[in-house]
């Protein structure tokens, strides 16, 4: 199993919960009802990202550092850990 970090960026949502999107892999956006549950969804919205590509044979972005991703005010940013079995 390989781990993988990349930066995300959480917007609250204004009826509550939190859109995420993480910059490094395009369109890889999803959201959840809570703190927990966004980070949650973001981890399998970005590892079914990643094996997608690579299922495709497809390179994956290397991801950002989390001081190169900007998020706009009112959001916040932070890494998430991606557990992949790429056997």
């Amino acid at each position: 199993m390989k781990k993988l970090i990349y930066p995300a960026i959480f917007t609250p949502d204004k009826e509550g919960g939190y859109t995420v999107e993480v910059p490094d892999l395009p369109g890889c956006v999803t959201e959840g009802d809570d703190i927990e549950e966004s980070i949650s969804m973001a981890q399998d919205a970005a590892s079914g990202w990643i094996l997608g590509e690579l299922k495709e044979g497809n390179s994956v972005p290397p991801p950002s550092s989390l001081i190169e991703i900007e998020a706009a005010d009112g959001s916040f940013k932070r890494l998430i850990a991606l557990d992949l079995d790429l056997n």
